[in-house]
């Protein structure tokens, strides 16, 4: 949505106003002079390329061309315009913000895990990417913003309502890759550990004591992952991270476990190793939902970017958001919205047919997004088996009937048509359980996972024979479990 015209002024007071209620409302604006460089306003809250703005944001300007970009994350359109700034003269420009959706009225609710930013500026973050769950990561590896003051007596802040961020949010991130920490009293006391000592498994244990804890294996292909996994104590994986950026990808896996990139080319190969890997879970039994997260104040990607919507049923509140979460009831994304339902049910629902008869489910979604979609994906069992193409911004889609005589799962996904990034949004999984047989584990699967532990395992040389030991058992009780696995594997 373009704004006509050229303008000029040397203090630009620019006002944002949501079109439904002629109010000013907060929002993200990407500024850039003739040169491209980024504006930085003093006064609001910056980081790499973008600010946000209470609303009504006053922006001493230097004399020349400027483009602006106006940003309120997925359910608002995008404006774009231009303005001139002639020197000596003050300029005021109004721009109206249009909503694509609302979700909050279908009962999605958004929130984001990997959020950097301080802890001053959260609560407008929040509001200018309108978003309603933010723990913040206050302590990381051998940072920590409690070393510097006391801890406040209540960890958890509500706002306007129905928005929430949490104070103890943290990361444990070395060599095996990073876990992310939230709901704990106080942050784990990693600040000594080494690149490969202490086991992220020690500090992961201490917080499963803790009553409320949930833990998210912040990228799937770290390679500590089959180990982490194996442990059946982390909650949740991040299938859409801060790889995938608005404007471009983090095209590599850092330390992880590498793609192969001829047959997983850039830009979208690491986004679709992604979700292989998570594939590849769920095709083993484990039964995580999908997360989401920027890493705003250490990436480039505005706070919210990768962001996952939670389904509530009535109002919502912290605890409920979680618990909806651990049902699988969401959908992660950077751009598209895709709410979609199975005979009436929302994902992380598990159809039964005890008899072993088979089932005939009715898939039917709501899509809406600002891009143009290239495709709409049914995945089950790790496969595509069927692709919808339409570039339609917004429609409810039939996706038609699917069928298991066997046990399984699926979900869908929607891809953007973008070609200089991975946009994309995909459901939690549905799961299927026919007859009386034990749920679906895949020996390919289960081999893959094998396989990385395996390999892990030769990465690890530490000095001290005693911590070397320490390690390597939890990768040896690892290893076992993965054996198991293909031991007991039911399907290719």
């Amino acid at each position: 949505m373009a704004m006509p015209g050229w303008a000029a002024g040397s203090e630009l007071r620019l006002t944002i106003v949501d079109s439904a209620t002629e109010k000013p409302v907060p929002c993200r604006i990407h500024l850039k002079d003739a040169t491209g460089e980024a504006v930085r306003p003093k006064g609001l809250p910056f980081w790499h390329d973008h600010f946000v703005s209470p609303g009504v944001a006053e922006i001493d300007l230097g004399p020349g061309a400027y483009r602006f970009e106006i940003d309120r994350g997925p359910e608002y359109l995008v404006v774009t315009g231009a303005v001139r700034i002639i020197e000596g003269k003050n300029l005021e420009l109004t721009n109206r913000l249009q909503r694509l959706a609302d979700l909050s009225k279908e009962g999605w609710w958004s929130g984001e895990l990997h959020v950097h930013r301080p802890l001053t500026d959260i609560q407008l973050l929040m509001r200018a990417e309108d978003l309603h769950v933010a723990p913040v990561i206050t302590w990381w590896n051998t940072q920590s913003e409690w070393s510097k003051r006391a801890m406040p007596p209540a960890l958890l802040v509500q706002f306007d309502g129905n928005r929430f961020y949490h104070l103890t949010g943290g990361e444990d991130e070395r060599a095996g890759g990073a876990l992310l920490y939230f709901n704990l009293s106080q942050p784990l006391a990693i600040r000594t550990a080494g690149r490969e000592y202490p086991s992220p498994m020690k500090f992961l244990a201490e917080a499963r004591q803790h009553q409320g804890v949930w833990v998210d294996i912040e990228k799937p292909f770290w390679y500590d992952t089959p180990v982490w996994l194996s442990s059946g104590m982390v909650d949740s994986i991040g299938i859409a991270h801060n790889h995938m950026q608005r404007d471009g990808v983090m095209a590599n896996e850092a330390w992880g476990r590498a793609r192969d990139k001829k047959r997983l080319p850039d830009p979208q190969g690491n986004g679709l190793w992604t979700q292989e890997i998570y594939y590849h879970i769920l095709n083993c039994g484990l039964r995580l939902p999908p997360s989401a997260g920027s890493a705003s104040g250490v990436l480039p990607n505005p706070v919210g970017y990768d962001r996952m919507y939670v389904h509530l049923d009535g109002e919502p509140s912290y605890e409920k958001w979680w618990q909806a979460l651990k049902a699988g009831r969401v959908f992660v994304s950077n751009g598209p919205l895709l709410r979609c339902r199975a005979d009436g049910q929302l994902p992380g629902h598990t159809f039964r047919s005890e008899t072993g008869a088979e089932l005939d489910l009715k898939l039917e979604a709501v899509l809406d997004s600002r891009d143009p979609i290239s495709a709409i994906e049914i995945i089950r069992d790790g496969r595509v088996i069927r692709t919808l193409s339409d570039s339609s911004w917004k429609r409810t889609v039939s996706l038609g009937a699917i069928n298991f005589k066997e046990s399984g799962w699926f979900l869908v996904r929607a891809i953007a048509a973008v070609p200089t990034t991975f946009r994309f949004a995909s459901t939690g999984p549905f799961y299927v359980e026919v007859g009386p047989r034990p749920p679906r584990i895949s020996r390919t699967s289960a081999r893959f996972f094998l396989d990385w532990v395996r390999e892990r395992q030769g990465q690890i040389k530490l000095s001290d024979a005693q911590q070397q030991a320490e390690v390597m058992a939890y990768q040896k009780e690892a290893e076992r479990f993965w054996e198991e696995k293909l031991t007991h594997a039911n399907a290719d």
